[in-house]
């Protein structure tokens, strides 16, 4: 990108534009959705926060008296970090634990089960409480749609059910059968995942549940934690304070990375128009080796030439993770819109580079 885009991009961007770009490609959707009450975990969130975001928006564009019910493990945190998302006359908040959270009075049209412990940490230290959060959590949500006869679930899975995507693929496809090590700790969170979406079909056959399933990848976006364990973040993070980057690898690893405003139309789609139990790839077919993205990032945002430790990667993928989005683009006539290079600006500006937020 030229400096003369770049400064375009700083000078155009906006979250409202984000808004009104999901609101328009939606507009086939929103009407499905006039008068529903959608019950969503994790709507606190980096994607439950997007999710939000954009419902709040249409909802007040169309008049369509959506009331979103948002569990919390603490609503207080919640005010405080997204005071007008948590006040909104649209939204309610519940506060629980998703694995034992009390049903709320009331009819429910849709669910949307965003919680998880995406941790490294956790998934590294205390894999038992990942396994059990995330199998005890959307155990519980399925029993919750049950209970109120739900028309539909939205269930966001991960690329990890994957496994070690073999180098010569460039894109994994829904088709891929391959998976995690199963008797390798590091593979819990995947794991855990691959058996919610296990608990998502026997719900559809045991109870007929319409439960659609999003394999999200990697993200970029406004509301995403630049201080947690995902590289693209803490290079920008770095960037953005004049630090050298630090590839703490060999930076051979490859990834891609979708924005949020595709990402929540993907979403939006997938619950309304998605088959049930069809898992979906969510996420960007550009793939970008981990050295790449670090020099791009670096570029883009001014920053000194990365520092690469030369040391074998000790995350749970070294390999490729890079989906294929055929599917959702042959059935769902959706496609990336957001370039990487934009993913990034638009993610360093709204955590204050460029002083534009």
């Amino acid at each position: 990108m030229t400096i003369s885009k770049i400064s375009q991009e700083i000078d155009e961007w906006s979250l409202e534009k984000d808004l009104v770009s999901i609101f328009e490609r939606c507009q086939n959707i929103w009407m499905d959705l006039k008068d529903a009450n959608i019950f969503i975990t994790g709507g606190t969130g980096f994607i439950g926060c997007w999710i939000l975001e954009s419902l709040i928006y249409a909802t007040r564009r169309l008049n369509l008296n959506i009331k979103a019910t948002v569990l919390t493990r603490s609503i207080d945190a919640f005010v405080a970090k997204a005071p007008h998302l948590a006040t909104s006359p649209f939204v309610v908040l519940l506060e629980g634990d998703v694995s034992n959270f009390s049903f709320p009075i009331g009819n429910f049209s849709y669910v949307i089960h965003a919680a998880t412990e995406a941790s490294a940490e956790l998934n590294e230290n205390y894999p038992l409480q990942m396994f059990k959060t995330v199998i005890d959590g959307t155990e519980r949500v399925l029993d919750f749609a049950v209970h109120k006869k739900v028309l539909k679930m939205l269930f966001l899975s991960s690329g990890a059910v994957y496994g070690q995507q073999p180098w010569e693929m460039l894109n994994v496809p829904e088709s891929y059968i391959g998976g995690p090590s199963c008797t390798d700790p590091r593979a819990t969170y995947a794991e855990a995942k691959r058996s919610a979406e296990m608990l998502c079909a026997i719900y559809q056959k045991q109870y007929g549940l319409q439960t659609s399933i999003a394999r999200i990848f990697a993200l970029l976006g406004p509301y995403l934690s630049l201080d947690i364990h995902f590289a693209a973040g803490n290079f920008i993070r770095d960037a953005i304070h004049g630090r050298q980057i630090v590839i703490k690898g060999n930076g051979r690893p490859c990834r891609s990375y979708l924005y949020t405003s595709d990402l929540v139309v993907y979403l939006w789609h997938i619950l309304v128009r998605g088959m049930s139990c069809k898992p979906y790839n969510v996420g960007s077919e550009v793939g970008i080796s981990i050295r790449d993205l670090a020099e791009r990032v670096s570029e883009l945002l001014g920053g000194v030439a990365p520092l690469i430790l030369n040391s074998e990667d000790a995350g749970w993928n070294q390999g490729r993770y890079v989906p294929s989005v055929e599917l959702i683009s042959s059935q769902l006539g959706l496609s990336q819109t957001v370039t990487l290079d934009q993913a990034i600006l638009r993610t360093a500006m709204w955590n204050g580079w460029g002083n534009k937020k």
